[in-house]
């Protein structure tokens, strides 16, 4: 089935005092031409990771901006999502196609007349061929890295990626060069900054809510906020602390992530995790098992003495985006979107290996007003690129440009003819 997802209301008005004025003129000329349009967000699910928190933010702030804007998931078994977990480790595609069942209430659902259908993700991609009379404007928005793609499955999956509209890219690198994709759009990601895990939280706060965890707050602490999965290198990040211990025998290692149900192999590398800490009481490893929410995310960041996020592959990295807003001394590996976000040397660090990152937290443990300027850098640099209103003028922007309405003066980097 697709389930509708109940996302709140939302108001750009309280965005005023974040955003420039100028982009919230913009957003609001962009606007009043889309007034009343359809806009249906698809995904495979609406827990856990970057989509989901992108998308209950801005679907709200699509409506307050005068769209008939939704979110539905596919609902499917736990063999639906073992079989999306195998796309998005291929590049994410399987040559399974939809049960009979599953294309009936596609079908049904296309009684449906939307403006604007935005797929997020290889998972819900061949949706689009069980539209053949579909009026509306498609879009495939793809959240993950395909500049090294699997051949064999990227050739599967263009066949339906090619009948829609557009498609959007965190960054150029990430188009696969294959002939037959549509128009492709580059922009990043956002955070919101008026959510639970966002919001301005006061170092006693954030102090008195890592405190019911275990943690010591008078002894430094190092944290990653991830999921559980080996592209984010949690055992590296152990690795790396083992080193920091050495100088710092006082420091303490958080390792927080989130448990999404459409990812049956997070639970394996969670096992594994906990099994390379081996015991030490210094490493705290918790997930939203623990009752880790929003509000405990923003209190481990701030707390923080650094955040880490040692990825060694990553779409864009928006635990990076949400260190830089707290202004928090921040250690990310140096790939993909994290490129973008970090200038090494001035706003954060950027590193290769576990000894590196080993060695930047120790720089940032001994010299913490320097850390701090750079982190001043990066809440600023976040300010100006990755906050929500910033996002939502994008999607303005090309939804508008889609039917031909006016975009003077409005930007966007395209790839291929648009």
């Amino acid at each position: 089935m697709l389930q509708l997802i109940n996302v709140g209301n939302k108001s750009l008005l309280d965005y005023g005092t974040i955003a420039t004025r100028g982009l919230m003129e913009e957003i609001r000329r962009l606007a009043a031409q889309l007034e009343g349009k359809r806009v249906l967000h698809l995904s495979a699910t609406a827990f856990g990771g970057g989509v989901a928190e992108i998308l209950y933010a801005l679907v709200p702030l699509m409506r307050d901006a005068g769209l008939d804007a939704e979110w539905r998931i596919i609902r499917g078994a736990d063999e639906f999502f073992g079989a999306t977990k195998t796309i998005h480790n291929a590049l994410q595609g399987s040559p399974q196609g939809l049960t009979p069942e599953q294309e009936e209430v596609f079908r049904r659902y296309n009684e449906d007349d939307y403006d604007f259908v935005i797929v997020h993700d290889p998972q819900p991609a061949f949706m689009i061929e069980h539209f053949p009379s579909s009026q509306a404007r498609w879009i495939w928005r793809c959240h993950i890295d395909l500049s090294t793609p699997n051949q064999s499955v990227l050739n599967f999956l263009l066949p339906a990626l090619g009948r829609y509209d557009a498609a959007i890219f965190h960054m150029s690198e990430y188009v696969p060069a294959a002939p037959g994709l549509p128009p492709s759009y580059i922009w990043p990601p956002a955070i919101d900054p008026l959510t639970p895990k966002n919001m301005a939280l006061s170092p006693e706060d954030a102090a008195y809510i890592v405190d019911q965890f275990g943690i010591d707050v008078e002894r430094p602490l190092l944290t990653q906020v991830s999921r559980f999965d080996p592209w984010k290198d949690p055992l590296g990040v152990i690795d790396a602390y083992r080193q920091v211990k050495e100088g710092f025998p006082e420091v303490q290692l958080a390792l927080v992530g989130s448990m999404a149900h459409d990812d049956p192999e997070g639970w394996d590398y969670y096992d594994q995790t906990v099994a390379y800490a081996d015991g030490d009481p210094d490493i705290y490893i918790l997930s939203n098992l623990n009752n880790i929410g929003g509000v405990e995310v923003n209190a481990f960041q701030v707390h923080s003495h650094a955040v880490i996020q040692k990825s060694i592959r990553e779409g864009f990295g928006l635990t990076i985006t949400e260190a830089l807003w707290k202004t928090r001394p921040t250690v990310a590996g140096r790939v993909g979107g994290i490129v973008r976000q970090i200038q090494d040397g001035e706003s954060g660090w950027l590193v290769d290996s576990a000894a590196e990152c080993a060695e930047a937290c120790i720089e940032i443990l001994r010299a913490p007003a320097d850390a701090r300027l750079r982190a001043l850098k990066g809440k600023e640099f976040v300010r100006r690129n990755f906050l929500m209103p910033r996002l939502l003028r994008d999607w303005l922007v090309l939804c508008n440009r889609l039917l031909g309405n006016d975009t003077a003066g409005a930007e966007l980097a395209v790839v291929g003819a648009a």
